[in-house]
């Protein structure tokens, strides 16, 4: 089964850095688009960061400037470096992948950032 998985959060105070993986299970240049979401609790899901099979990338308004996507085609991996965190970016992360035949969502990973 096709699958995405996400690694990476954890527990940092306001102001430090984490970076996010997801690696999926066969050629990520099979998704002509992948990218990160968050939910915290209480709020629908929102965007974060995308990523296209060309490398064009958008981001939230809230994270321009302090989240950085990226992906690795060897490694079939697409990665997400956040700096400059702040509490209002604690939420449970998912890894997204859109083909021409299915989107797959991750299982999610937490982050959570202390003032």
């Amino acid at each position: 089964q096709v699958q995405v998985v996400e690694s990476g959060g954890g527990l940092v105070q306001a102001g430090g850095s984490l970076r996010l993986s997801c690696a999926a299970s066969r050629s990520i240049f099979s998704f002509y688009a992948m990218g990160w979401y968050r939910q915290a609790p209480g709020k629908q899901r929102e965007m974060v960061a995308t990523i296209t099979s060309s490398g064009s990338t958008n981001y939230a308004d809230s994270v321009k400037g302090r989240f950085t996507i990226t992906r690795d085609n060897a490694k079939n991996t697409v990665y997400l470096q956040m700096n400059n965190l702040k509490p209002e970016d604690t939420a449970a992360y998912y890894c997204n992948a859109v083909s021409d035949y299915d989107i797959l969502w991750g299982q999610g990973t937490q982050v959570t950032v202390s003032a």
